[in-house]
């Protein structure tokens, strides 16, 4: 294995999950007695560019040409694109004149803003099935992955776009370099790039070890990342860190000699260098905490299930499907969990093969225990579940460590 972005042999291991199946190939009834193929999770460390990764052992089209993640099943998550779009009207000044892209789009989540706003917008979402669904909303949406030759053609059919958003899909190309300077052509020279990525300091400092997957190809650092921006010419002149999956951050990146970085990328990039993410040593920290998480959950389990408690599941995030797969854990000591999607409803999690249903299950069986596998969602489906608490039940949350939801986090923060 050579590292994808500097090309560098010097690769150490950083953490082995073992083997399992992709996180979102979620199965049919009718597959349940068919070989499940399974593969390396296995997460190294350049040395060299000190970028987080794994091996590209999954293609891109084998993932996501057809998704079952939609965004905008997730409340939070809409208002979160809705306040970032109205955030990037102010900032760059956007008008009817002006042209936005975000690429993986999924299903509109984020540009049906834009399009409430004026904003001429284009989505590009390799999905068949999601990118349907946005146009449906009436967002413009391109099905296609994003490459070199494509952004060639976007530009000279709709002229550079003054912002190109790429939430959460910077992790999942394995061709970097290539991705990167297809970001860049899409890009007015005067344009600004906003990128969202979980941060590679809380996967570490916090043992977050179910956000690695196998659609997940690299893990960023703000030091990682300006690495490989740069491969394409271009800057990362400001970041913000967020709540959302457990920690990330937007990056703010412009072509080069349009601005200098704010001080803000110099704080971030202080907190990493203080938690030892500027060398090799501070990562070697990551196996420990997530052994910790796992000997947590499996004792708390198998206690549950001792003293004859019913345990269910809320959720089936491609997360969640790293922690059952690592972890072992199966209908013994999940009887299923539930999901909004309706895509999942009748299926199966991969590998662990929990059965999956509509949420509602759980206000007719009344389980003694619900585990939340999106735990960063915590405040939201606390909220949701309030029901649960109501009646004596206990919402559990495996991440950042083992502990129960308390009523007064009922009320979304």
């Amino acid at each position: 294995m050579q590292c994808r972005l500097c090309e560098s042999s010097s690769l150490i291991s950083i953490l082995d999950l073992g083997a399992t199946p992709p996180c979102e190939k979620f199965l049919t009834a009718s597959e349940l007695d068919l070989p499940e193929p399974t593969y390396p999770l296995h997460l190294r460390l350049c040395e060299n560019c000190l970028l987080l990764q794994i091996p590209a052992l999954i293609t891109p089209e084998e993932t996501f040409t057809e998704y079952a993640y939609f965004s905008s099943f997730s409340d939070s998550w809409v208002r979160h694109a809705e306040h970032f779009v109205k955030q990037a009207i102010a900032r760059l000044g956007m008008k009817d004149s002006s042209f936005m892209i975000e690429v993986a789009s999924n299903d509109g989540y984020l540009l049906q803003h834009a399009v409430a706003a004026g904003i001429p917008c284009l989505g590009v979402e390799p999905s068949v099935n999601v990118g349907a669904a946005a146009r449906e909303k009436g967002v413009p949406t391109v099905t296609a992955f994003l490459d070199e030759r494509l952004a060639a053609e976007i530009r000279a059919e709709h002229g550079p776009a003054d912002l190109v958003v790429a939430n959460n899909v910077y992790a999942h190309i394995p061709d970097l370099l290539g991705f990167t300077r297809s970001l860049r052509a899409l890009l007015a020279d005067d344009g600004w790039l906003s990128i969202e990525v979980h941060h590679a300091l809380n996967l570490v400092a916090l043992g977050q070890f179910d956000t690695i997957y196998h659609e997940h190809f690299q893990y960023y650092t703000v030091l990682s990342a300006q690495r490989a921006l740069a491969t394409a010419g271009l800057v990362v002149v400001d970041v913000e860190l967020l709540g959302t999956h457990g920690g990330s951050l937007r990056l703010w990146a412009r072509p080069e000699g349009v601005a200098e970085p704010s001080e803000r990328v110099a704080e971030v990039l202080r907190l990493e260098a203080e938690a030892g993410l500027h060398e090799v040593s501070g990562y070697l920290e990551l196996r420990p905490r997530t052994e910790r998480v796992r000997q947590d959950l499996l004792r708390f389990l198998l206690d549950a299930r001792a003293s004859g408690k019913r345990v269910v599941g809320y959720g089936a995030p491609g997360k969640g499907n790293t922690l059952l797969n690592y972890c072992g854990i199966r209908t013994d000591l999940l009887e299923y969990t539930v999901d909004r999607n309706p895509y999942k409803h009748g299926r199966f999690t991969p590998g662990t093969r929990i059965p999956i249903h509509s949420p509602e299950r759980i206000d007719a069986d009344k389980p003694d225990v619900v585990v939340v596998l999106p735990w960063n969602l915590e405040s939201e489906i606390t909220a949701q579940l309030a029901h649960v608490l109501d009646r004596g039940g206990e919402l559990v949350y495996p991440l950042p460590t083992l502990h129960s939801a308390r009523p007064a986090e009922r009320q979304v923060k």
